[in-house]
């Protein structure tokens, strides 16, 4: 099974997931990261820059898989995958 990266940016800054999730696919992951995200906010608040923030997630080689903007985790949609592959 394929590995996952989850790596947050905000603004200019980019914090890098080292270790990563292994995962069956894409779909999983979109789900993972919207938890994440709805996770943060519910911890740390909705602030402007969070909500300003996006969850890169990439593959071992480095390519985007998708991207998530923490806007979208909070938007009240059923629980289904957006990517498209």
């Amino acid at each position: 099974m394929p590995r996952y990266f989850f790596n947050t940016r905000i603004g200019d800054e980019l914090i890098s997931d080292p270790d990563g999730e292994i995962l069956r696919d894409p779909d999983r992951a979109w789900e993972m990261a919207r938890a994440m995200i709805r996770e943060l906010l519910k911890t740390e608040g909705a602030d402007g820059a969070l909500l300003n923030a996006v969850i890169e997630v990439t593959d071992d080689e480095g390519e985007i898989v998708l991207e998530f903007p923490f806007t979208e985790a909070i938007l009240d949609r059923p629980d289904h995958s957006m990517t498209r592959h």
